[in-house]
């Protein structure tokens, strides 16, 4: 598959290490561990591992399996990709530092379509509080002593004071929250699939049901601008790395050559080597042959 992003560009920070901590409220929350440094790097380099890993881990949160086998699945993601950045991701602007009041479009974790913006930031640092004065539009954030810290934040200093903070060591993530995104993920490329593989048979209410679902897919796209480097670059300025996902996603599942696809024998999501592909390897292929195979058979006898 031609890279779509072989000349772009883009940053989002990861920790080496991350745990699962249980705040006051028994919510369980996944956030750095202590002392890890944190490693800047480029998703669209590995965008296709980083969209099949996340599949993976949403059609777990599809089946029966146990919350820690998901809860271990999504830690090792982390540590690959770092977190969603879901604080930036669930507004209407990632600068909601310089208002009042979040507002929030519908979503499936907080009914309130506002909220002051102190009792929103406390959603995702429930262990240790960030030093921030805020007085009306104006904040203030007092980074710590942590040199680490400090120069993650001048690194950053050109994107919103939110995304910045989304950084820190010490911003942390519902599991309930995290879970639901990989989910609704894995979701959606399985609605696709499904439409195509049932569109001859399906009613015309169940296609408008399913084509509505898909249309919804999304939220605010990430924002982008060109750079002059040793070649014209694309720079995409991705202020949650689920909206960055999402949006790799939909490049994939909508790619005419090598499109996302979901194997017709295990269901296991892949990058297709052509157009006509059903099936992820060799094997499943034969597997899937032969269950036809005999299913033929009993059906002679």
């Amino acid at each position: 598959m031609k890279n779509q992003f072989e000349n772009s560009n883009s940053t989002w920070v990861r920790y080496s290490k991350y745990e699962w901590k249980k705040a006051e409220n028994g919510k369980l929350y996944l956030t750095a561990c202590a002392n890890t440094k944190p490693i800047i790097y480029d998703p669209l380099k590995v965008y296709e591992e980083l969209v099949l890993d996340a599949l993976n881990i949403g059609r777990l949160g599809m089946s029966k399996v146990s919350d820690k086998e998901i809860q271990n699945e999504i830690q090792s993601f982390a540590e690959k990709y770092g977190l969603f950045g879901l604080m930036t991701a669930l507004t209407t602007t990632p600068s909601f530092m310089e208002y009042e009041a979040v507002y929030l479009p519908k979503n499936h974790f907080i009914k309130e379509e506002t909220m002051s913006t102190e009792e929103y930031v406390k959603l995702f640092f429930p262990f240790d509080d960030l030093d921030i004065v805020k007085k009306g539009i104006e904040s203030v954030w007092n980074i710590s002593d942590d040199k680490d810290m400090i120069a993650l934040a001048l690194t950053m200093s050109d994107r919103p004071m939110a995304v910045d903070m989304s950084f820190q060591r010490e911003y942390s993530e519902s599991y309930e929250w995290l879970k639901q995104q990989f989910t609704d993920l894995a979701f959606n490329v399985s609605t696709v699939h499904f439409y195509y593989n049932e569109k001859d048979i399906l009613e015309d209410d169940a296609k408008r049901l399913l084509q509505q679902s898909i249309a919804s897919f999304g939220g605010n796209a990430p924002t982008y601008r060109i750079m002059l480097l040793d070649k014209p670059t694309l720079v995409w300025d991705f202020n949650s790395l689920i909206l960055g996902l999402q949006m790799m996603m939909s490049f994939m599942l909508t790619d005419d050559q090598n499109p996302l696809r979901i194997c017709k024998k295990c269901t296991k999501p892949f990058i297709a080597s052509r157009p006509s592909a059903v099936f992820c390897s060799p094997r499943c292929k034969n597997q899937y042959n032969v269950y036809k195979s005999r299913e033929k058979n009993r059906d002679k006898d």
